[in-house]
């Protein structure tokens, strides 16, 4: 890496603060990702962007916004990429991945909040997260309780943060305040970047993120063959550089993997062998570095083949419809886009558990690990429910609740191990 000093002086970064975080993401990510067995080639793009992810990334950031560009910082998939990129702004997500600056989180957040919600609280406490101090404006979206009431604490630290509130249901009534909060938000970054948004605008915007989604699906159902021709790890590391690097750029990269993978399974060649037990992990979002669960299902042999997830294919699944001649008409197809997203916010949510089915299917799995985030109460309420209809279905499921920390490694280890012996 080069020496961005200087730049990440200019954002306002804590060095000593940054320098042990990335120290930290580094060593880790050479013991997790590096010596990992029979990697394809084009990770090798990506291992790129996760060395640079600090560095280079901002620098192209700093430099868009040199040429009048806005930089959109947001945590959650329900903020509309296909808005941002029609209003010629960029959407990057958001650090929330690790544990960072816990004593001054505490200091004004319950001690008992999720990991999530407590990490970007100490990015920005710990001034060490790039993305947030380089964002024009930082979205925050009203997914669950924790997450609605922490912003009205996280907005007095923030400039421009910008709230958007949703649904919990899935009525006409709940699509209707959806559409009014994506209206609200295009009316937003007009005001900021003082241009209008067109209707060309909004189509170009959707078919770039189209592009990336279906770049990200072909490589979801690559992973159906068996043997699998990548690792979760890896195909987790690629959904999550999904929220950082150009969409343009990274649909190409993606694409060019996904050609030397089909050559992989013509061969016959796997990222683990043919009879290595195939899991679907499911649950709570998996922000970068958050790598713990995968890391320890994947180190038993088994192999990840599908994420039922934020940053998987609850995030990324669907396709925005853009053959509407009219704005009022494309708005409405990126809100249908959007309504389909099943988060465990919503209520019933009977559309999650067919999804996990659904998948466990496609990708010939032989069991579910449902993660969830301590104090997460929406996914670990929903993962009971989940388990029952899932194993009506004879479908074995592995419930794991768990935090950033590292110190349950010991246990969450023994417990997956003792499932994949089960599955086998």
């Amino acid at each position: 890496m080069a020496d961005y000093t200087q730049m990440w002086t200019e954002l306002g970064l804590n060095h000593d603060n940054h320098n042990a975080l990335l120290e930290n993401l580094g060593n880790a990510y050479q013991s997790i990702f590096m010596t990992q067995e029979n990697r394809p080639e084009g990770m090798s793009y990506f291992d790129f962007v996760m060395s640079e992810a600090h560095g280079l990334r901002i620098q192209e950031l700093r430099e868009e916004q040199e040429a009048g560009r806005k930089i959109i910082g947001s945590f959650c998939v329900f903020v509309p990429e296909e808005i941002v990129l029609a209003a010629g702004c960029t959407a990057v997500g958001l650090c929330a991945g690790a544990d960072f600056a816990q004593e001054e989180v505490e200091k004004v957040l319950p001690r008992n909040t999720c990991s999530l919600i407590k990490s970007f609280f100490g990015f920005k406490l710990g001034k060490v997260c790039p993305y947030m101090e380089v964002s024009d404006m930082i979205v925050g979206e009203n997914t669950c309780d924790g997450k609605k009431k922490s912003f009205e604490i996280f907005k007095d630290m923030v400039p421009n943060f910008y709230q958007m509130d949703l649904p919990q249901t899935k009525t006409p009534m709940a699509r209707q305040m959806l559409k009014h909060e994506f209206q609200s938000f295009v009316e937003k970054l007009e005001e900021m970047t003082g241009k209008s948004i067109s209707l060309e605008n909004l189509k170009q915007g959707i078919a770039t993120v189209n592009a990336k989604r279906q770049a990200l699906r072909r490589l979801s159902m690559l992973r159906s063959a068996d043997p699998a021709p990548i690792s979760g790890l890896d195909a987790l590391l690629i959904n999550q550089i999904a929220f950082l690097d150009n969409p343009v750029r990274f649909t190409e990269k993606v694409n060019a993997l996904c050609d030397e993978l089909e050559i992989k399974i013509k061969e016959n060649k796997g990222a683990k062998s043919s009879d290595a037990p195939r899991v679907v992990i499911s649950g709570c979002p998996m922000a970068i570095p958050n790598w713990k669960i995968p890391s320890i299902i994947e180190a038993t042999g088994a192999v990840i083949v599908g994420e039922e997830s934020c940053i998987g294919e609850r995030g990324q699944r669907n396709l925005t419809d853009d053959s509407a001649n009219n704005i009022d008409g494309i708005m409405d197809s990126i809100v249908d886009r959007y309504f389909k997203i099943d988060c465990a916010v919503f209520t019933p949510n009977q559309e999650r558990v067919n999804h996990i089915k659904e998948m466990s299917q496609q990708y010939n799995a032989d069991g579910v690990v449902h993660y969830g985030l301590q104090f997460c109460q929406p996914y670990i309420m929903e993962s009971f429910s989940v388990e029952k209809q899932l194993e009506k279905e004879n479908i074995s499921v592995l419930r794991l609740e768990t935090d950033y920390s590292q110190e349950d490694m010991g246990q969450l280890s023994t417990r997956v191990e003792a499932f994949v012996e089960i599955i086998k």
